[in-house]
């Protein structure tokens, strides 16, 4: 199982990326899918979350700007980011808890895509 994360770039501010992550390989079944950031120098926070049943988390300093959402079908989970500003420059991490054997269930990142956001 593989969780790959897409969609980062530069963008002016107040400008929108929207990123995606996908699970591929044997996936039986997801559950908390989340987006961590990393801005340089800092430590990684938690940005947004959405369980099995669709319930979504924020933290404060996106809400009212960022939308998490997912397909189910296609194993993926998206983070909508509009109004970006400065302060949200950093390497986007996805993770998730994915059933990959019968009851094996493990917690999966993807690799980081990188989000650039000028003044």
């Amino acid at each position: 199982v593989q969780l790959q994360a897409f969609g980062g770039g530069l963008v002016q501010a107040g400008g929108s990326l929207r990123l995606s992550c996908a699970a591929s390989g044997s996936v039986l079944g997801i559950r908390d899918m989340t987006w961590f950031r990393q801005a340089p120098g800092k430590q990684r926070e938690l940005v947004a979350t959405i369980t099995s049943g669709d319930t979504t988390n924020y933290v404060d300093s996106v809400k009212g700007r960022f939308t998490i959402s997912r397909d189910n079908a296609k194993n993926t989970v998206y983070l909508q980011m509009n109004s970006l500003k400065p302060e949200d420059t950093a390497v986007y991490y996805c993770r998730a808890l994915i059933n990959y054997e019968r009851t094996t269930w493990s917690t999966f990142w993807g690799q980081g895509t990188e989000v650039t956001v000028s003044s």
